[in-house]
Formats: C-alpha cells, sequence, structure tokens
C-alpha cells in the first residue's frame, strides 16, 4: 500500500492550485491523505484524479462539507493503525505518549498531522509520526514545498519526504 501525504495547501489563498509536480509524485499511488487546511472542496477533487482522497478537518476547513472529509481520519492497513489529524506536532505527539486522553487504546502504529507547515519524519517508540509539510506555503512562505509517500507493507510502515522542487 503507497499513500500520498500532503496537507496545508490553502488554495486559492496562497496557490492557484495542486502543484503539477504534486501528480508526478502521487502517480500510482493507492490512496490520497490530506491532513487538513484544505480551503475548498476542489482540491480535493483535483486529488481524486490522481487516486482515492480522504481529508482530515483543518482549523480552516470549517465551511467545507464533503463525504471525504473527517475531524480525525482512523485507518487500518495491513494490520498497522494509522490516525490522520489536522494539528500540532505537539499535540500529535500526545496520541502517540497518552493515547488514552484521545479515548485510544493504544498508540496508533502511524500519526500523520498537518498544521505545522514543516515536514517531519520521526519514530516515537513503535509509532512512526510523520508531516508531510506544505506543498504550497512550507513555513509559512510562498513557495514549492513537500509531500510525502508513505509505504506500508507486511505489517511495516515507512514514510519519506518529497521536496516538490526537486521533482
Amino acid at each position: 500500500m503507497r499513500i500520498g501525504l500532503i496537507s496545508d495547501t490553502h488554495i486559492p489563498d496562497v496557490a492557484p492550485s495542486i502543484p503539477h509536480q504534486v501528480a508526478e509524485v502521487f502517480s500510482g499511488v493507492d490512496l490520497i491523505l490530506h491532513a487538513g487546511d484544505i480551503f475548498v472542496a476542489s482540491v480535493l477533487d483535483e486529488l481524486q484524479n490522481i487516486a482515492p482522497v480522504l481529508a482530515a478537518r483543518g482549523d480552516d476547513d470549517y465551511g467545507i462539507f464533503d463525504d471525504r472529509i473527517d475531524n480525525v481520519q482512523q485507518l487500518t492497513f495491513d494490520g498497522l493503525h494509522l490516525y490522520a489529524i489536522h494539528s500540532s506536532r505537539y499535540w500529535a505527539r500526545s496520541i502517540i505518549l497518552k493515547p488514552e486522553d484521545h479515548d485510544l487504546e493504544k498508540a496508533p502504529d502511524i500519526v500523520i498531522h498537518g498544521h505545522t507547515h514543516r515536514e517531519t519524519v520521526e519514530i516515537m517508540g513503535e509509532s512512526l509520526l510523520v508531516s508531510p509539510g506544505s506543498a504550497t506555503f512550507p513555513e509559512y512562505q510562498l513557495r514549492l514545498g513537500t509531500v510525502a509517500l508513505l509505504t506500508i507493507d507486511n505489517g511495516r510502515a515507512d514514510a519519506r519526504i518529497i521536496k516538490l522542487w526537486e521533482v
């Protein structure tokens, strides 16, 4: 299973559409997860032309009503529990460190988050924590940014950051 991860696109406020490099990077993925701050549902439609899309609702997405968006996306692939949310790194880490505070029996195997506009991939205990950064507004700057590719195979997860300006 290959999953394209994207977040904080802020379209059309910071860019007119998804950068064309995203389609190239996400070519052949099984699913795209958007970790929030979508701004307009047409972003999901554009991504849906590449692969099926699900999204976590961002703090700027409360006017969007779309079946593909939920506050939290909880999915299971190859026995691994994935939890996608639009939140700060601090909040995302707390999902792993104190799952009971989030009504979870145990820490998810994979936590995907947005909101920070900064890309990260780190291992915390038994969990993988990933922020794809922002494809259009990294570190709140108007330039090409980053996305991530998550691979789940044989009960193992691996993520890597893709710098769109290098594609």
